[in-house]
């Protein structure tokens, strides 16, 4: 069995969960962060069941908007890219289930959702679910909930309900 570093499970789970890797296309910065203006703070609260605080940031060229609760992290992505296979992300999706994770993923109308539990030796790194915006390539909208315990698990639908909204919203 594989042996992963908690930085090879961090590049893993960017790269299944947004295609990081493949993002080469900038972002306008003029147009600024537009990553904390595709979901509000109260839809948030209705998801995770707590409130969250969300503030800007940014992963190279990957708009960001970060908040935590006391069970969970959040992460909004905001970015385009190129590569519209899908390939990173399989292969990162590959990778993971190698690992001994169970990974559940369903796409439909345009967004694609995916949950994510570590085997129990690999349970620090979090529990996550993950809706992606795909319908408007190249550009493309993340949430993501890493959960600190498997109860504490956002269910896919509850996430995948904020993401609709997000795809509104560019």
């Amino acid at each position: 069995m594989i042996q992963p570093t908690r930085a090879i499970v961090v590049l893993l789970v960017i790269i299944v969960t947004s295609g990081v890797a493949a993002a080469h296309a900038r972002i306008p910065q003029a147009t600024g962060n537009k990553a904390c203006g595709l979901v509000t703070e109260s839809e948030l609260q209705v998801a995770l069941g707590a409130k969250v605080t969300l503030k800007p940031g940014s992963i190279g060229d990957v708009q960001t908007c970060a908040g935590e609760t006391a069970t969970a992290r959040v992460l909004v992505r905001f970015f385009t890219r190129k590569d519209q296979s899908g390939n990173a992300e399989q292969a990162g999706i590959d990778a993971i289930k190698k690992m001994g994770a169970q990974v559940d993923v369903k796409t439909s109308g345009g967004i694609m959702c995916m949950t994510a539990v570590p085997p129990q030796n690999l349970a620090a790194m979090g529990f996550g679910t993950t809706c992606t915006v795909t319908s408007k390539a190249p550009m493309f909208a993340v949430i993501e909930v890493t959960a600190k315990t498997q109860k504490d698990m956002v269910p896919m639908e509850r996430l995948r309900a904020v993401a609709e909204k997000m795809a509104t919203r560019f």
